[in-house]
């Protein structure tokens, strides 16, 4: 009870943030997911015989069905929000393929053209929100701009990954040896020269998709190609397995849920809507 008639909110329905915190289990299955996206396409087009068309719709199709439970949903559940990061992978990985491949575009302009597409939506992010960071996915708006720049990490990635490695011969185990150097570089740099905690994730994110895919490749490639001779079907059976596991083992535990809460009222106005059921009561 309120003392003297006073005003008081009712209660409201909060959203937690909707996407994981960033602990190792992130990185590892982003890095599983990354993997995926490169040999589960391959087995698609390649070995299933599907083409790079109907890949291409079939995944595009499955992303957007499960994007729209992920819009649905009011916090961060695990089973959503990592198929979606295998399926945007996936579809990152043939977006990049379809220019490259079967449209001729070379993959210096590709690479150029991602970056240039992740810099505009950063950079419309930033003006709509004055944030990047992943701590604050607390509306629709903020993760359309969210999905947008990993759509375009996958495909730069990708891109890059493939220019890196064939194009100009360095070889998948020697990518995968160069990129994890980088990234160790820039964790260093992170935590003991103060590099940007928000730039310093992104930049992360983006180099993870040319160690996943070399990765990838050097499971799934003939040993005359340089590559340990599973092919895509072991290797994604494999990588799927333990991304299944791992999801699992989120759920339960829980490990990587944020505690930062909004109220609905906070979630309105940052979405412009005005909610009737948030005008209060008197008691």
């Amino acid at each position: 009870m309120t003392k003297q008639g006073t005003s008081v909110a009712p209660p409201v329905r909060a959203m937690l943030n909707k996407v994981p915190e960033v602990t190792l289990y992130f990185w590892v299955i982003k890095i599983l997911c990354t993997t995926v996206g490169e040999t589960f396409a391959d087995y698609l087009n390649d070995t299933l015989g599907f083409g790079l068309n109907n890949t291409s719709l079939l995944m595009t199709a499955a992303l957007v069905v499960v994007l729209v439970f992920q819009f649905k949903a009011r916090r961060y559940v695990p089973g959503i929000y990592w198929l979606a990061v295998v399926l945007i992978s996936v579809v990152g990985t043939l977006l990049s393929d379809k220019l490259a491949d079967d449209m001729g575009v070379p993959l210096v302009d590709t690479t150029v053209a991602f970056a240039i597409l992740l810099a505009v939506t950063f950079a419309a992010w930033w003006a709509s929100e004055r944030t990047l960071s992943i701590h604050s996915i607390v509306t629709r708006r903020r993760e359309a701009f969210y999905w947008l720049a990993i759509l375009f990490t996958f495909a730069l990635g990708t891109s890059a990954g493939d220019l890196f490695a064939e194009k100009l011969g360095v070889g998948y185990w020697p990518t995968v040896g160069i990129v994890a150097a980088v990234i160790a570089a820039i964790t260093f740099a992170h935590y003991a020269l103060k590099l940007n905690a928000v730039l310093a994730f992104w930049l992360a994110y983006i180099l993870t998709r040319p160690l996943g895919a070399s990765i990838g490749d050097g499971m799934s490639q003939p040993h005359k190609a340089g590559g340990l001779g599973l092919g895509t079907t072991g290797t994604s059976v494999i990588f799927l397995g333990v991304i299944l596991a791992l999801v699992v083992f989120l759920a339960v535990t829980k490990v990587d849920q944020t505690e930062r809460v909004e109220t609905r009222h906070d979630l309105d106005e940052l979405e412009g809507v005005d909610d009737p059921e948030d005008d209060g009561v008197r008691v």
